[in-house]
């Protein structure tokens, strides 16, 4: 198929490694002092890592290439955050070994929010309270983001209009399993379309070996309060 996809200009790389920090999908690697990309379906092709090269040896290109594979790259970020953080010391009471934690002072800025481009192994993640908001609603709603908002982690997505909700499953399960989020709040809309966002979150926490406590909001078409749960 053809896509944009990342091009490295290998005579330009001075091998500093610093786009292989800042490509989060895990699709370039430093190789005999170079940059190199290392599988064509973990590119996602928005270019983060350009900014990173001081060297402006990373551009945007159209052309034939593989197809990118979200679902890949999930894998490949569980991995590596496995490498990094090894298995629990058996014997230990459950929670004792948890050493993730949010430090105090100001907290990152966030971007992308959309779910669909969002890394569940972020660190951002790391016992985060998250707001999982259907599209519709912070336009719909005054002050959301003061309402809903204020220190919660954001993710958006549209459970009538995005694709691959597999995809999102599978990223939900990450963050309460792997990531370690702290709660969930889920904000829809009182309209059946935004029901499936719901869907989505039970079947998440079905999958999931750890118990993350999840809300629920809906909001009426106007923006008003219609209800706030705590599902069990």
């Amino acid at each position: 198929m053809k896509r944009t996809i990342v091009k490295i200009d290998e005579k330009r790389c001075n091998g500093c490694g610093l786009c292989v920090t800042g490509c989060h999908e895990g699709a370039l690697q430093m190789i005999d002092g170079k940059a190199v990309m290392v599988s064509e379906i973990y590119c996602d092709g928005l270019g983060a890592c350009i900014p990173e090269c001081p060297q402006g040896a990373i551009s945007l290109e159209e052309r034939e290439a593989e197809a990118y594979d979200e679902i890949a790259v999930m894998e490949l970020s569980s991995l590596r955050k496995k490498a990094v953080n090894p298995a629990p010391v058996a014997g230990l009471q459950p929670g004792s070994t948890d050493v993730r934690f949010v430090p105090p002072g100001p907290q990152p800025v966030q971007f992308p929010v959309q779910l669909h481009l969002l890394n569940p192994m972020s660190k951002i993640f790391a016992g985060a309270d998250v707001l999982l908001a259907a599209d519709c609603t912070a336009y719909a709603a005054a002050g959301f983001h003061s309402r809903f908002l204020t220190d919660k982690v954001l993710a958006i997505a549209c459970p009538k209009l995005d694709s691959n909700r597999e995809a999102y499953v599978e990223k939900l399960v990450m963050m309460m399993e792997s990531s370690g989020i702290e709660t969930l709040t889920v904000i829809i809309m009182e309209v059946p379309c935004c029901s499936g966002l719901m869907e989505l979150v039970r079947l998440a926490r079905e999958r999931s070996a750890r118990y993350v406590p999840v809300k629920k909001i809906v909001l009426t078409t106007g923006g008003a309060l219609k209800s706030e749960i705590w599902v069990q």
